[in-house]
């Protein structure tokens, strides 16, 4: 290959590209230009490699790629358009292709909450040797009530929030070793299992429920929604079907990624539910209907928006032109 007549046919290009990266600020089109633009000279490094080692123009072209890469990750994360097509396109998608898992998970976990809690009531002696009858009456009249509104609304919203965040993140850290997942989960029903069974034997099971719903239900369903993906992705490596357990793990791991970052949103939302819904002054049935009406909204995202992401071609991972970029760059 000619390698100056190579530089003089795609120069104009690299300069292009350069100036793109320069300027402070890219309007939509010229975004949407830097991509390609980028795509185009990752090409043209890759065929510099492999027909003529020239190695100032290698590390000219590698430098000019790292700085676009960087300028266009920037531009995509920060602009409106790129968080919106977050939430229309890959969450959702996510969320729809992983579905089976985390029902699964929510329905494995209700009925394990179900056997626990009769089990418990048929079984009062078990409550009775974890707590001392000053604590549990102490539990029933002031302290599982109470902890609604211990603090400031606001302050008690942020605090769930991030508690409640952490143990989903944990759900997918601990995925890929595949027990610590089910211990997180199983942890979580036994706690309430065996509140809700001491509430029901005081006879204050409506009252219970009436202050778990409103929240618990979009709560629970984000926090088995990560065990799902949790679960997800230690199955990537036990099965990775058509793929390299490597690259199965890559795609479920990027994917498991996607879902936390949702999730985040989701937990926030349930997060001002149990601050500022479940202590309030409205009758059980307004509260409970709250709960209700978000956790709907929640499988109404997931299977319409979801279904139809899914549809138009998106999964959850990383948009398929990145990773090619990638591998273009890498190559």
């Amino acid at each position: 290959m000619d390698l100056d007549a190579y530089v003089l046919a795609h120069a104009h290009e690299w300069q292009r590209l350069e100036s793109l990266v320069a300027q402070r600020r890219l309007s939509g089109a010229e975004s949407d230009e830097l991509v390609e633009r980028y795509q185009q000279v990752a090409t043209h490094l890759s065929v510099v490699r492999t027909s003529a080692a020239d190695a100032s123009l290698v590390a000219h072209l590698s430098s000019l790629l790292a700085r676009a890469r960087n300028r266009a990750t920037a531009t995509h994360v920060t602009t409106w358009r790129g968080v919106a097509a977050f939430f229309t396109d890959r969450f959702p998608a996510a969320l729809y292709r992983q579905r089976w898992w985390w029902i699964g998970v929510l329905a494995a976990n209700v009925v394990v909450t179900a056997v626990m809690l009769l089990w418990l009531l048929q079984h009062p002696s078990v409550e009775q040797s974890m707590m001392s009858p000053a604590e549990i009456e102490d539990l029933v009249n002031e302290d599982f009530e109470g902890y609604y509104s211990e603090f400031a609304a606001s302050h008690f919203a942020a605090q769930v929030w991030i508690n409640n965040a952490f143990v989903a993140a944990l759900c997918v850290a601990f995925g890929i070793l595949g027990f610590p997942v089910v211990y997180l989960l199983f942890s979580n029903v036994a706690r309430l299992a065996i509140i809700g069974s001491i509430m029901h034997r005081a006879g204050h099971g409506e009252h219970f429920w009436g202050l778990i719903l409103p929240h618990g239900l979009l709560e629970l369903t984000a926090v088995f929604v990560a065990g799902g993906v949790g679960l997800r992705l230690f199955w990537s490596w036990v099965d990775p079907g058509e793929l390299t357990r490597s690259q199965s793990m890559a795609r479920e791991g990027r994917t498991a990624g996607t879902v936390v970052l949702g999730l985040v949103v989701v937990l926030l939302v349930s997060g001002i539910i149990e601050a500022f819904v479940t202590p309030s002054g409205l009758p059980t049935w307004a509260r409970v209907g709250i709960g209700i009406t978000a956790e709907a909204l929640f499988f109404a995202y997931v299977f319409v928006l979801g279904r139809a992401a899914v549809r138009r071609g998106h999964t959850g991972d990383l948009d398929p032109a990145l990773l090619e970029d990638r591998v273009a760059t890498q190559a």
